[in-house]
């Protein structure tokens, strides 16, 4: 209840202060498991998305945010959940996992941080193997703007990523998945094979 509150304020709020546009929309499959992949350049960012997306988003959120009892409070009422950015954190991928099977719609930044510059890089393998293991299609999504009032903001939904028929796949073959996904956000030209 309170998600769908918050969501409807923000999408008011989004609409006047940034008069946010979205494109592609109808690329997001209605009857899937859906990992949405987005770049990251604001804490607004994960706003903005929840609050232009019809169905709710259960949000990877940085574990330093727990440290704070309102945010904490906050993520946990919204259905997002923590994920320690600095290791391998078993416990926040089989949130995922759990939440994808359910049918849920789990968000992920895929550079783990906010960035300024694209670097594929900085794309974290655990996307892939998420999306993979779980059977989900991914859906890359830009996000255009710089959050200046008055100035628009674009959500752009590129073209889904099916990863559902893919065999088995080693550490290496995941990080350039996740680095291709990286690449399809920014809508550059793929890499690797």
């Amino acid at each position: 209840m309170l998600y769908k509150t918050l969501q409807g304020i923000f999408f008011v709020i989004f609409k006047a202060l940034y008069r946010t546009e979205v494109i592609g929309l109808e690329k997001v499959p209605e009857d899937e498991r859906i990992v949405i992949c987005a770049n990251h350049k604001s804490n607004l960012d994960p706003i903005l998305l929840s609050s232009n997306f019809k169905r709710q988003i259960h949000w990877m959120a940085k574990k330093e945010l727990s440290s704070n009892f309102f945010m904490r409070w906050l993520v946990d009422t919204l259905g997002a959940f923590f994920v320690d950015r600095n290791s391998a954190d078993i416990k926040a991928m089989k949130t995922a996992m759990r939440l994808l099977k359910e049918k849920e719609i789990v968000g992920i930044f895929p550079e783990g941080t906010r960035v300024k510059e694209v670097d594929l890089a900085n794309a974290k393998s655990g996307v892939a193997l998420i999306a993979h293991r779980t059977k989900s299609v991914v859906v890359p999504c830009y996000i255009d703007g710089n959050y200046k009032i008055f100035r628009k903001m674009r959500i752009i939904f590129r073209d889904p990523i099916d990863l559902k028929e893919l065999p088995k796949q080693s550490s290496e073959e995941y990080e350039i998945i996740s680095r291709n996904i990286l690449s399809s956000i920014y809508d550059i030209s793929e890499i690797g094979d």
